[in-house]
């Protein structure tokens, strides 16, 4: 599980996607992981679609998610992956904030691999 605090940029409407299951997208500004902005999509499944109602586009919050990946093939046997923030918990961590949030972090221990070097990148993507 990981961790972000940041600004909500936007927040999507509920999708229904099928019978059984239902989505809400929200974006999340994190202006402290580099030089430049990340604007960072989130999902939020089925019973928890509801727990962004209370934000507002400018809440400082803290976002709490798990990285989820999918393989899935066409009928015409193309592979495609897919990788989703799922968000499980979502709270606000100050006042409607103009300053930034920031940085991810993860709960359980973690090598830093190339932490600096990344840190140093000044490209926009």
């Amino acid at each position: 599980m990981y961790e972000i605090t940041g600004i909500l940029k936007l927040k999507r409407d509920e999708q229904k996607v099928s019978d059984t299951f239902k989505k809400r997208e929200f974006v999340l500004t994190d202006n402290n992981s580099s030089n430049y902005p990340q604007h960072i999509l989130f999902q939020l499944t089925n019973d928890r679609c509801s727990r962004i109602d209370e934000f507002n586009p400018g809440d400082e919050m803290k976002v709490s998610f798990f990285i989820r990946g999918r393989e899935w093939q066409s009928k015409e046997g193309q592979i495609r992956y897919f990788t989703s923030l799922d968000a499980w918990k979502v709270e606000h961590t100050g006042e409607k904030a103009t300053q930034t949030g920031g940085g991810v972090s993860k709960t359980e221990s973690a090598p830093a691999d190339n932490l600096a070097i990344e840190e140093q990148d000044d490209l926009p993507f």
